[in-house]
């Protein structure tokens, strides 16, 4: 298995969408409604939304690849683009999702690894992210990578109000 990242450029546009909403229903679809998640697609993974947000230079996507297939990508924010927070001296790791066939291969702690030397070379102090309260699994997860819940926040899923714990890591 040989893992490696790469950026996500404007013209992988498409991909990301099918890797975001196939990985997304994969982990939430049975937990909500067609009409919640449509909606929340139309916001988060249109193709002007990933575009968009694709070009701000606070926010980088990745693809991470498994023998050359496709098999996970994460976002991280900083600065002002950050969904919450805002702290300069933060990194905010908004979306990691993994295919399934691609999971238990230890591709997430892959992904937290190279997010951490992110956040080192750029002088970050901590790194932070928020996981649906009833993800247990993912939850866990970051537990054992260090992450300690700071706060919780609401987080609209379609209509529908979900908490996300927030976590943080410290540099």
């Amino acid at each position: 298995m040989l893992l490696k990242i790469h950026p996500v450029n404007i013209q992988q546009v498409h991909q990301l969408q099918k890797i975001s909403k196939e990985t997304f229903l994969f982990a939430f679809a049975n937990d909500n409604t067609p009409e919640n998640l449509s909606d929340y697609f139309e916001k988060a993974f249109s193709i002007e939304a990933l575009t968009k947000q694709i070009s701000d230079h606070n926010s980088r996507f990745y693809f991470v690849y498994d023998d050359d297939k496709l098999a996970a990508y994460f976002k991280i924010n900083i600065g002002e683009s950050q969904t919450e927070i805002g702290a300069n001296d933060g990194m905010e790791l908004e979306r990691i999702y993994i295919y399934p066939n691609h999971q238990n291969k230890k591709i997430g702690a892959f992904i937290i690894n190279e997010v951490k030397i992110k956040g080192i070379l750029e002088d970050k102090k901590y790194i932070w992210l928020g996981v649906w309260e009833h993800n247990l699994k993912a939850i866990k997860f970051y537990q054992n990578h260090g992450f300690k819940k700071f706060d919780s926040h609401i987080y609209y899923l379609g209509n529908d109000p979900q908490t996300d714990l927030m976590m943080r890591l410290e540099l």
